[in-house]
Order: C-alpha cells, then structure tokens, then sequence
C-alpha cells in the first residue's frame, strides 16, 4: 500500500510522541521533527508507511541512545491484556463457536496500536472486546476455517504487544503444530519482539521467529532470509493488524488479513468502514487477476 498525503501528519504526530516517549530533552524533539520535515519533502510516495516509519525510529534511536523506547508501554500492555483473559476466556467456553469468536477477539486485540494513536486506555480495549463478542466479522469465516484445515503450514504474523495476548486465543484453537509465528526482529513503537513472546508465553505455545526487521509491518526486502524462506513455503498466512495489512497487501501469496480499520487511508484501501472487524482473504490468483495483462507482468517476492 503506498503512502498517501494524507499520511504524512501521521507520520508526524507519532515522530512527536515518539520522541517524548524517549526523552524530555526539547532540543531532540525539535531535531528529529525537523529531519522528517525535510524526509517529506523529498517522500517517495511509493513507499508504505510502515517503511517510512521505520526510518523514523532508526533515527530516533541513534538520536537518544533508547534501544526502545516503548518497552515500558509494552510491558503494561501486555499485563493489561493478560488480566482481561478470564473474562474472554469465559466468552469463549460458553460459545457455540469458539474458533469463529477467537478470530473476532483477535482481532478486537489490534486496538492496541500505538502508531496509530498515542495512547491507549483500558476503556478502549473494553470497548473493542464488547464489539467483538456482539459483532462478527467483515469477512467469510467459513473461507478462512477451510483454508486452516487444509493448510499443512501456516505462518501467523504478530502485530503488536498486547495484542499477541488476544493472538494467543486463536493460536490455542488453530493446528498448533502446523503454525510458525513471527514477531519484529528489532523494538519499534509498540510492536511485538521476541521478549513480548516470552513474556506472554507465546513461545511455550507455538514456534516462535524473528523476521529480522525493525519495521512496524513485514517488509519482506528488509527481512532476514530466514524468514523470507519461510515466508515463501507457507501454505498459509495470517497477518494481524493494519501496518502488516500496509506493506503485504500487494503481495503474491495466500494471505488471510485480519485487523481493526483504524485511519481512513487504510480504510479506502481495503474498502472497509473505519471501526470495521476485517477478515479479508487474499489468493494468489486474485494477486495474479489484478495484474495488467502484459508480457512483462510478474509480482516477485
């Protein structure tokens, strides 16, 4: 998904939180706010947001000295979430589907995304939990069920902490010896890394990867080769949340997204109404329709 104008004061807004995430020094949030002023100027527009984003950060952390500057956040968020699951948990044992209202409070976890807004409250994750158990999906679940049995490998692509605490509701009702799940391979903004998996115990419940990346989407050029390959032999992907929706949704592959819409860009992409519950499939063969039919016409990974 490319980047938008509309974007840009995005992009700004969380270069400011950001940096005061990071420190209380003025001098720095007016340093790097410049630089990315300057960045706009000269902006490929062909570029996602998610890979703008991380040029921020990188910046932002050579510029302070913060390896990470939201793991604080991060913790919080996940402890938040974890203290939610008993009342989930109960939803689930008393529903007629678990595995369908698993993917919509998965789903309702991508709330929990500090790229998009700067701050999230315990009433907003609320909130998003009592959609989820009233509302279903904007998408075909039974597509999705179908296309989980017969998948022989599946590789289910993290989203942000918190987050991956609702993930593990689905997770725990998927094949979860088929399932490789991946998680950012450097800190950025409120992203899941590798020690969120540990601390939610995602890793005592499925194989855990690090795609290599300090990007807040899967940018498979800036991806290990390691993940790429795994990336390539799936059978089957599920990519929680919009930034992962941002950089993979022009991609040749078998790619189930599901995430919130929560800015309009994402929305007009995806053709969704923003607060939408999305659970949108993209084939193969879709990706391969979409193409100009010219000789020269070829989606590489």
């Amino acid at each position: 998904m490319k980047l938008f104008l509309d974007c840009i004061p995005c992009l700004l807004r969380q270069t400011l939180d950001s940096s005061r995430a990071v420190t209380d020094d003025p001098a720095i949030h007016e340093k790097i706010l410049r630089e990315v002023l300057a960045w706009c100027a000269t902006v490929d527009l062909s570029e996602s947001s998610p890979v703008i984003a991380s040029r921020i950060h990188r910046r932002l952390r050579e510029l302070s000295g913060v390896d990470d500057p939201y793991a604080e956040a991060k913790a919080a968020q996940n402890q938040m979430a974890l203290k939610l699951m008993p009342q989930v948990e109960q939803a689930l044992a008393e529903a007629d589907d678990p595995l369908e209202l698993s993917v919509r409070l998965a789903i309702a976890g991508n709330i929990i995304d500090l790229g998009v807004k700067g701050s999230i409250e315990k009433a907003d994750v609320h909130e998003s939990i009592r959609k989820a158990l009233e509302s279903g999906v904007d998408g075909d679940f039974e597509e999705f069920r179908a296309a989980v049995e017969r998948a022989e490998s599946i590789l289910y692509l993290a989203d942000n902490a918190g987050e991956i605490v609702f993930d593990r509701l689905l997770l725990e009702r998927l094949p979860r010896e088929k399932i490789t799940l991946a998680v950012r391979g450097y800190p950025v903004i409120n992203d899941v890394t590798m020690a969120d998996a540990i601390q939610c115990k995602i890793t005592e419940l499925v194989k855990v990867v690090d795609n290599g990346s300090d990007a807040p989407g899967t940018v498979l050029s800036e991806c290990s080769a390691e993940f790429r390959e795994i990336f390539a032999a799936a059978d089957l992907i599920i990519s929680k949340g919009q930034g992962n929706f941002e950089t993979l949704n022009e991609v040749e592959a078998n790619i189930f997204f599901l995430f919130k819409v929560k800015c309009p860009m994402v929305a007009e992409q995806s053709g969704m109404k923003i607060g939408s519950q999305v659970l949108m499939h993209q084939s193969r063969q879709q990706r391969l329709d979409a193409l100009p039919l010219t000789e020269s016409s070829s989606i590489l990974l």
